[in-house]
């Protein structure tokens, strides 16, 4: 089953470092997508304290954050897991949050035409399907933390 997690206001870098090491130390997630609008390339210009986008380090890995974290998706298979996501959500988002799980899905399972034109007839790992931007290379915008990597 999938979730979404749809704070009332946009999710700074640092508060979405902290919920992501949290959310991703949980053991029944699967799989976990953030999504929102692109840093505007200009933010070089800005001082270094108001730039957002910079590397953050979720289960020991550095990832770039190139987004603004506007939803997050979560795969899981227990729904007892939400009630934990809800607990750790209420400790890093003060201004409010939605939990959403109105649909079966909110992460793509299957491959797509889209996953076809991207990465052709080739054996496309599980942990790839649904993370298709066709405006984007995949080293670009998709980072993979392999939780059995650090256990």
């Amino acid at each position: 089953m999938d979730i979404e997690i749809f704070p009332h206001r946009v999710l700074g870098s640092d508060t979405t470092e902290k919920l992501l090491n949290d959310i991703e130390r949980l053991e029944d997630v699967k799989r976990t997508v953030i999504h929102g609008p692109r840093f505007p390339k200009t933010e070089e210009s800005l001082p270094p304290q108001y730039r957002e986008r910079r590397v953050i380090t979720v289960n020991g890995e550095p990832v770039v954050l190139k987004v603004k974290t506007g939803r997050i998706f979560i795969e899981i298979t227990l729904e007892s897991t939400i009630d934990l996501i809800r607990e750790i959500c209420e400790k890093h988002i003060p201004h409010g949050f939605e939990i959403n799980q109105s649909r079966a899905q909110y992460i793509r399972k299957e491959r797509t035409v889209s996953d076809r034109i991207k990465y052709g007839e080739a054996d496309l790992p599980d942990e790839l399907v649904g993370l298709t931007d066709q405006y984007s290379s995949f080293d670009d915008h998709v980072n993979i933390l392999r939780k059995d990597q650090y256990d």
